[in-house]
């Protein structure tokens, strides 16, 4: 989610993050073939595109159906054990990029689920729909912009309305643009940033709280610029660092309560958010080539860890954050 040149930073690993890997490992077949250079992690690993990447703009917010290529968000890549069953899930930004792979997942793990997202988004939310209702789940689609506080703050009351109840709420959608410098940065621009990262996840769980008891889970997507911020993130890297602390002093506020709180902090993730103005245009083509994975990574990736996060097994897990940035540093815990 990061222009991928920046300095690299300590890296301090999670004690939770061998956990989440484990516990996550049966999405995923693994590999039979030997070691070697440039061998993949998994068998599906050897399938994702790698750099260098067709050159494409779009208008923001932009569509995932008319990337190229198409991003893997596990429409038939993710095979879910039933580790969700009966939950009921809010994911906002659902329609692409991680939360539509976390929507997905989770249908397959057994969870309904509500996403909201922006109108101009309907088409790919249609396609979510479509795989959430094969997997033979409940679904409810709630477009609107998370900057009106009257909208996002009625969510989590229409998502008990709709799926009967609450269990897991996932802070996903942001709105990141890149800027030359300091002096490019608008107020406008500040302001959208701001109410659509850090506005928008607290009046939502705050909206949320009186509908989550003990076992619900909180989930909130902040990303490795946390750690290292790109010199053309200013407003997004702000918004992702703050969103780390939240997350900590909410798992102290509501553990008592028996609701955890935990953050993922993706790396260079193929999702509309890059082609739309989140990268330089120029950049795209060799999009998280830098990483030691060398390539960006699938939303579908990131799906295990917002799995294993909502999953009731995870219950010793708060407070902590979960890195998947390809080898690259994630912000120390």
């Amino acid at each position: 989610m990061t222009e991928f040149d920046p300095a690299r930073c300590a890296f301090v690993a999670s004690a939770a993050m061998a956990g989440a890997a484990a516990a996550a490992a049966p999405a995923f077949a693994q590999s039979g073939q030997s070691g070697g250079s440039n061998a993949p992690m998994t068998r599906q690993a050897a399938d994702f595109p790698k750099p260098p990447y067709p050159k494409q703009e779009q208008p923001w917010p932009g569509l995932a159906q008319k990337m190229d290529p198409r991003p893997d968000h596990g429409e038939e890549t993710y095979q879910g054990t039933g580790r969700l069953t009966g939950k009921r899930a809010l994911i906002t930004g659902g329609d692409s990029g991680i939360g539509r792979a976390a929507a997905i997942a989770f249908a397959k793990e057994g969870a309904d689920v509500a996403i909201c997202y922006l109108p101009e988004e309907e088409p790919d939310a249609e396609e979510v729909k479509q795989v959430v209702e094969k997997a033979g789940r409940k679904f409810a689609a709630f477009p609107g912009d998370l900057r009106d506080k009257e909208y996002t703050t009625a969510l989590p009351g229409r998502a008990v309305e709709a799926l009967g109840g609450l269990d897991i709420l996932v802070n996903n959608a942001a709105y990141q643009k890149w800027v030359p410098g300091l002096e490019d940065l608008s107020d406008e621009q500040f302001d959208q940033t701001m109410k659509t990262n850090l506005y928008a996840m607290f009046w939502l769980t705050k909206a949320a709280l009186p509908h989550l008891n003990s076992g619900a889970a909180i989930i909130n997507t902040s990303s490795e610029v946390a750690a290292s911020a790109p010199e053309i993130l200013i407003d997004y890297s702000m918004t992702k660092a703050a969103i780390l602390l939240f997350t900590k002093t909410m798992a102290k506020q509501l553990g008592s309560r028996g609701i955890r709180v935990n953050a993922v902090t993706p790396g260079p993730i193929w999702t509309p958010l890059q082609v739309t103005g989140g990268q330089k245009p120029e950049n795209i083509p060799n999009f998280g080539s830098s990483t030691p994975v060398g390539r960006a990574g699938q939303p579908v990736e990131l799906a295990p860890l917002y799995v294993a996060l909502a999953d009731p097994a995870f219950s010793y897990s708060t407070g902590q954050v979960f890195g998947a940035t390809g080898g690259d540093a994630q912000p120390g815990v």
